[in-house]
């Protein structure tokens, strides 16, 4: 059985037909353009059997036989399983690469919906599955595509960096998978390819859903764009031309945009890509219009997609507010995840759900014995880690010099005690604490108001000090504490205790020992 889609054409090896010098010149000048990104990459094509990825794969059959490409493409095609004939599309498919001896390899996706936009992401989602690290992509998008696409997002409001289409060089990551889109007929119109396939008798698949005006983009193609000829018979080059303009000002906004973060990022509180932080004071000093490209900007980073015009105007509102709510919150579904937008005092927030998730995991308590005994066969700077939280993806743990912290103790006037204890314990909400910020020991909110703990961060605190235990007289062990450092993932402070508010020299010895331990956030 055949389908009644694809074109009545024997398959035949179309190696030695003619070349079409137009196509050719396209994939050859866009080739030389990205010689260095393509070199040592394994190249596929995309290749659903339609008139265009066919022609791409035609071309390229014969330009590698002409020893004019030096290597070929290995072709991916993705049934769906959408269409009745689909089966019978794949298999078609392969015979033709068979005949042209190139490989192929035929792709089953799910698709998880009914529409043209599931239908895509399913098939990109298993060539990306497919392909290794670094591969390249071959697509034969063309100049009419990239017009359909502009005018698609024109209707849709989009902004500068969507009205510039399709790029013929993208870099595109999931996770920590990275791999290229290349698109290199993006000036080669639709006509061109339909006169070469005809001249080579290409059995290429004519589905029928791309003519039928059942979605934006075949609507626009069957209705808009003619009418839109008969106004101007160039208007596809001149839309792709556009969109070239309109790539190349995106790259201008990009640049400016990110010489502006540089400037007003707080590096100290972020980790990327969980946590983004902006300073309000410094991004306010900027004009308006770049606040907004600004704030484009960042939100976007780590996201295939651009947030939406609203979310950046909410944004940027409360970025300008200046009374003390610290409890509003923005949420944005990204395509690979999703946020919380919050602001606390004179920070802005682009936190991810999963990093928010993971700030809600128990804090461990921990205990290191200090003693030359349990350190003795350590090198001098030997590192003990003590993990405050773990999980698959985020790691917190103190750094301590034990050996040095001991050194130090040992050289005290007091010597050192018959037991001497690391101890870390989460913060209790009631635990009174004095810091270097505050003239007396506080706890709770006023304790969080005075070092700027954002909400979110407050169940994230670990109370570090040393215990030293020693036995008196009657037999009984005397503890005493010595607080250190109060430590949250980003940020430590210095502490002493209640009893020692005026003793100098118990201050300075505490500040010596926290000099030995540094708090640690890690990303895996």
């Amino acid at each position: 059985m055949t389908s009644s889609a694809i074109i009545s054409h024997p398959i035949k090896s179309i190696a030695d037909l003619p070349v079409d010098k137009t196509l050719a010149t396209a994939l050859l000048s866009s080739m030389s353009v990205y010689s260095d990104q393509l070199h040592g990459r394994r190249l596929w094509l995309a290749c659903s059997g339609g008139r265009d990825s066919l022609a791409l794969a035609a071309l390229c059959v014969q330009l590698y036989r002409q020893g004019k490409l030096p290597c070929l493409p290995q072709l991916l095609h993705v049934d769906h399983g959408l269409q009745s004939d689909s089966q019978h599309w794949a298999k078609h498919v392969a015979n033709w690469a068979q005949a042209q001896q190139i490989p192929c390899c035929i792709l089953q996706a799910q698709v998880n919906g009914h529409d043209e936009q599931a239908a895509r992401q399913a098939r990109y989602n298993i060539m990306r599955a497919h392909i290794n690290q670094d591969d390249v992509l071959l697509l034969a998008h063309h100049a009419d595509d990239q017009a359909e696409t502009v005018l698609m997002r024109l209707i849709q409001g989009a902004g500068v960096n969507g009205l510039s289409g399709m790029q013929p060089w993208r870099v595109q990551t999931q996770g920590v998978q990275c791999n290229i889109l290349w698109r290199p007929w993006l000036t080669i119109r639709r006509a061109n390819i339909s006169v070469y396939a005809k001249r080579l008798e290409l059995p290429y698949i004519d589905d029928p859903t791309n003519d039928s005006g059942d979605n934006v983009r075949s609507g626009l193609r069957r209705d808009i764009m003619p009418i839109l000829a008969t106004y101007n018979p160039n208007v596809i080059d001149n839309i792709a031309r556009s969109a070239q303009l309109l790539s190349d000002a995106q790259d201008t906004i990009n640049a400016q945009a990110m010489q502006d973060m540089q400037q007003t990022e707080n590096t100290d509180l972020q980790l990327l890509p969980a946590q983004r932080v902006l300073n309000v004071d410094a991004l306010q000093k900027l004009p308006m219009y770049r606040q907004r490209q600004l704030l484009h900007y960042w939100l976007g980073q780590d996201e295939p997609l651009p947030p939406a015009k609203q979310l950046v105007d909410d944004v940027l509102t409360l970025s300008q507010r200046d009374d003390q709510d610290h409890q509003t919150e923005l949420f944005w579904q990204g395509r690979k995840a999703s946020y919380t937008i919050r602001r606390y005092r004179q920070q802005l927030y682009r936190m991810s759900s999963e990093w928010l998730s993971w700030l809600n995991v128990p804090l461990t308590e921990q205990v290191l014995p200090l003693s030359t005994l349990t350190l003795s066969s350590h090198s001098a700077n030997n590192l003990a880690s003590l993990t405050m939280r773990s999980s698959d993806r985020y790691t917190w743990q103190l750094q301590v010099k034990a050996d040095a912290l001991v050194r130090l103790l040992e050289n005290s006037t007091d010597g050192v005690a018959q037991q001497v204890v690391l101890k870390i314990a989460p913060l209790d909400r009631k635990q009174r604490l004095k810091t270097e910020m505050a003239a007396r020991p506080q706890a709770g909110k006023k304790l969080y108001q005075t070092l700027g703990v954002p909400l979110w961060l407050r169940d994230s605190l670990m109370v570090v000090s040393i215990t030293f235990i020693n036995e008196s007289k009657d037999g009984n062990d005397i503890q005493t504490d010595i607080p250190l450092l109060l430590a949250s993932p980003f940020e430590s402070w210095l502490l002493s205790s209640e009893q020692t508010d005026n003793d100098t020299d118990s201050d300075d010895k505490s500040n010596q020992l926290a000099e030995y331990i540094a708090s640690e956030l890690s990303l895996k």
